[in-house]
C-alpha cells in the first residue's frame, strides 16, 4: 500500500483494520509464532541519553548496575530460556559498545549456547563494527538486535548523544554480513501517527526479518516518567498498520504489554503480532511462565 493509502487506515473503524491485518498474518505468515527470552548481560552506566530507558547514566532511576556477566551466567541463563519454552535467546547489553574482551566472552558463550544447547542466539550489543560482528557471527549468533526506536525526524526529541544515521550504519553492517535483523522501537515517547509510519516504512526499506514492538513504560527518573500513556487502541491500530505495512516480517510485542495492554494482549495478536518476549525484561519483571503460555495457546486457537 501506498503512503496515502496508509495514513487512511488511522481514520478506519478499529474492527475493520484488525480484520485487515489479520487478513494479511493468515495469508503472509500463517500461525508462525515466536517466542524470545532475553538476559540483560550487562546492566547500567551507559554513556547516551535516550530518554526512555532505565540504564542511562544520565538519571537517577535506582537499577541494579553490574558489569558484563561471565561465560557461565550467560550459559545458564539460556538453558533457563529453553526450558521456559524460548525459541531464541537474547543478549543484551547496556552501553553504545563493548570492548574487544566482552565480545569475545559473549562469542564464548554463543558457541556453547548454540553447539550444547542447539538454540539461536540474538545479541544486542550496541554500535558495533564490520570485523566485531563477524567475531560474533562466527561463533554462531544468527541475529543482531538493533533497535532505530522511533522516526528519523523524532529521534532527536529522544536521544541526543548520538544521530539516527548511527543506528542504521550499524543495522546495514550486520545485514550485509549475513547476520538476520531484529529491530523495531517504542510507541507511547510522544511520537505523532507520522512518526510511527515513518518508523514502519524506514524498517520495511532496511528489509529487517523481526520487529519488536515496545510500549513505553514511564520509569521514575527519567525525562518521560510523566508522560501520559498511549492508549490501548492506538497501540492496537499501530500493530494492525505495521502488519499492514511490514506483511510477512515477525512482529513481536515486547516491553508494556502486560503493564499497558493488560486485557487487551489477545487482540494486540488478532491484529497482526506474531510473537513476544517472555520472561523477564531488562530493568522490570514480565509475567509468570505459565500465564504467557496458556496465552499463547488461546492466540492459537483463535487464529
Amino acid at each position: 500500500m501506498k503512503r496515502k493509502e496508509i495514513e487512511e487506515l488511522i481514520k478506519m473503524p478499529i474492527t475493520e483494520l484488525i480484520t485487515l491485518s489479520n487478513n494479511i498474518r493468515k495469508k503472509e505468515i500463517g500461525n508462525k509464532f515466536e517466542l524470545c527470552s532475553i538476559l540483560n548481560a550487562k546492566s547500567g552506566l551507559c554513556s547516551e541519553d535516550c530518554k526512555f530507558c532505565a540504564q542511562s547514566s544520565h538519571y537517577n532511576t535506582n537499577i541494579l548496575i553490574y558489569p558484563l556477566k561471565n561465560k557461565e551466567e550467560i550459559i545458564n541463563a539460556a538453558k533457563k530460556a529453553k526450558q521456559i519454552g524460548a525459541e531464541r535467546f537474547g543478549i543484551v547489553t547496556s552501553g553504545y559498545n563493548l570492548t574487544i574482551k566482552e565480545i569475545e566472552t559473549i562469542s564464548f558463550a554463543i558457541k556453547s549456547i548454540t553447539n550444547d544447547l542447539k538454540l539461536k542466539v540474538c545479541a544486542s550489543l550496541g554500535v558495533l563494527n564490520k570485523n566485531e560482528l563477524l567475531i560474533l557471527k562466527e561463533a554462531g549468533l544468527s541475529r543482531y538486535h538493533h533497535n532505530i526506536e522511533t522516526s528519523k525526524k523524532f529521534y532527536p526529541k529522544i536521544v541526543t548523544t548520538h544521530d539516527f544515521d548511527t543506528r542504521i550504519q550499524t543495522i546495514k553492517e550486520a545485514k550485509n554480513i549475513g547476520l538476520e535483523i531484529c529491530s523495531g522501537g517504542i510507541i507511547g515517547l510522544g511520537e505523532n501517527w507520522d512518526d510511527r509510519i515513518d518508523m514502519a516504512f524506514i524498517l520495511k526499506d532496511l528489509d529487517v526479518d523481526s520487529i519488536p514492538l515496545n510500549i513505553l513504560i514511564p520509569i521514575n527518573g527519567t525525562p518521560l516518567e510523566k508522560i501520559n500513556n498511549i492508549s490501548c487502541y492506538d497501540i492496537i491500530r499501530t500493530i494492525a498498520i505495521f502488519r499492514i505495512i511490514l506483511k510477512n516480517k515477525t512482529i513481536k510485542i515486547a516491553a508494556g504489554r502486560e503493564s499497558i495492554l493488560k486485557d487487551f494482549q489477545s487482540m494486540a495478536f488478532i491484529a497482526g503480532a506474531n510473537g513476544m518476549l517472555i520472561g523477564d525484561y531488562l530493568t522490570t519483571k514480565g509475567r509468570s511462565i505459565d500465564e504467557d503460555h496458556r496465552l499463547v495457546n488461546e492466540i492459537l486457537k483463535e487464529w
